[in-house]
């Protein structure tokens, strides 16, 4: 699917939301991307496969997980306004360590990686994006393994609350454990309204 339209609104909020990219590298990303929307659990990206694509969520619900031993475990969430991508697929060339599935139906932008360094290229205030994109990442990353390393499990969970309220509607228990790196049992005690403050 391709809305014109669509995918300028897209963009525009890209532009908005992480650094001001002028008309000219607005028309340049839009010629060099396509607005997609697929079903609840489509996988976009397949671990051990190159994924050389990077997405925009304009709507929708995305998780990536790594299989252990036969067991998934959620890595990450990401929602409207977000970026998402193999991180180590799209950046080094390699193989995929995760997969990509949409927990909803989900209208995404999607990008590859050689039209991304083309944007790099030619304009200025992409770059600008990217690094914008990339730093928050990894703040997002320096927040979950503090969280990882230093909070309890009830710590974990309330602050995870707290930073996406609708979270508990639109991603199942078990994915929210697993992130989490607690059992479902885990889970349902420190949800109980008898152990909250």
């Amino acid at each position: 699917m391709r809305d014109t339209n669509d995918l300028e609104i897209a963009i525009e909020t890209i532009s908005k939301n992480y650094s001001p990219l002028t008309v000219e590298c607005k028309s340049d990303l839009k010629n060099a991307s396509q607005l997609l929307s697929l079903d609840k659990s489509s996988v976009i990206v397949k671990e051990g496969q190159f994924a050389d694509k990077l997405y925009f969520i304009v709507n929708g619900c995305v998780r990536a997980f790594y299989n252990k031993d036969g067991k998934e475990i959620t890595d990450w969430f990401a929602f409207e306004g977000d970026f998402i991508s193999s991180r180590n697929s799209f950046y080094q060339n390699a193989l995929s360590h995760c997969t990509i599935e949409l927990l909803e139906q989900t209208t995404f932008l999607e990008i590859t990686r050689e039209a991304t360094e083309t944007l790099i290229d030619q304009h200025h205030c992409f770059e600008r994006l990217g690094r914008v994109a990339i730093t928050k990442t990894m703040l997002q990353l320096q927040e979950r393994i503090i969280s990882i390393q230093f909070e309890t499990a009830q710590q974990k969970y309330e602050n995870l609350i707290k930073m996406r309220p609708d979270l508990l509607q639109r991603v199942p228990l078990t994915f929210i454990a697993s992130y989490l790196g607690i059992t479902l049992e885990t889970l349902s005690r420190i949800r109980s309204p008898k152990n909250r403050i």
